[in-house]
């Protein structure tokens, strides 16, 4: 059994989904495991991972859109206000969502769909820094 990991930092310049398929592909690569399990984990309480749709940008605009009326900014009940009215919604996005993703490796590639990417799913208005962990198993 093989384990590796790395991290990678990737800036976002506010809300919005952030390919890092490629990324992913190169530490799954480089791993030289042929059979097992990667794991990406954002190091992060206000932004998130999915897997979704990469080849139609559209995508990408709805599912921003769809988390934005789903958990909008201004919620007058909130108590956690010290860092801005985008904190706490970005708070609970990355609740519904996930901080961490496991992906089949198969023949030394994540086993991802024809049409799947990985994505940090930033929810801030400002620019961030993010840090993502690449954990891999196997043989």
């Amino acid at each position: 059994m093989h384990q590796s990991i790395d991290s990678i930092r990737v800036d976002t310049e506010g809300p919005g989904l952030y390919e890092i398929t490629r990324s992913l592909r190169a530490f799954v690569s480089s791993a030289s495991v042929e059979t097992g399990l990667v794991t990406a984990y954002v190091r992060h309480t206000s932004c998130s991972l999915l897997i979704q749709e990469n080849a139609d940008p559209d995508v990408q605009t709805d599912m921003l859109g769809f988390f934005r009326r789903l958990v909008p900014e201004g919620m007058d009940w909130l108590v956690h206000t010290t860092e801005g009215p985008d904190d706490m919604p970005a708070h609970i996005r990355a609740a519904l969502t996930q901080t961490s993703i496991g992906i089949p490796v198969i023949e030394g590639h994540p086993a991802l769909g024809t049409w799947q990417g990985l994505y940090l799913f930033e929810h801030r208005r400002r620019p961030h820094r993010r840090e993502l962990v690449f954990h891999i198993i196997g043989g």
